[in-house]
């Protein structure tokens, strides 16, 4: 595993969930983290529920979290498991 993969699972998982308090990793809804090509990163991530109402705060969150971290070009999100993991993500990985 890279370092930027192992610093990126890092700092995805302190993103807090507002309504449990508890981190994405303690709840380990992190599925994948990935280095396509150098900088180039794709994260999933399963949402609490199918119906999770903040499924996109948190996909938008990681992306940020993700673009944050230094040697990061660019960042695809994948919402999967829930019902409108489509939308969620077009949403968060347009241009």
């Amino acid at each position: 595993m890279s370092e930027i993969v192992k610093t990126i699972q890092e700092k995805v998982g302190e993103i807090i969930d507002p309504e449990t308090g508890m981190t994405l990793g303690e709840m380990e809804l992190i599925k994948k983290v990935e280095e396509k090509e150098p900088g180039i990163i794709n994260v999933e991530f399963i949402p609490t529920s199918p119906f999770c109402p903040i499924a996109f705060k948190f996909a938008m969150d990681i992306k940020k979290t993700v673009l944050d971290v230094k040697g990061v070009k660019k960042v695809t999100v994948y919402c999967r498991g829930h019902a409108m993991e489509e939308q969620i993500n077009q949403m968060v990985n347009k241009e």
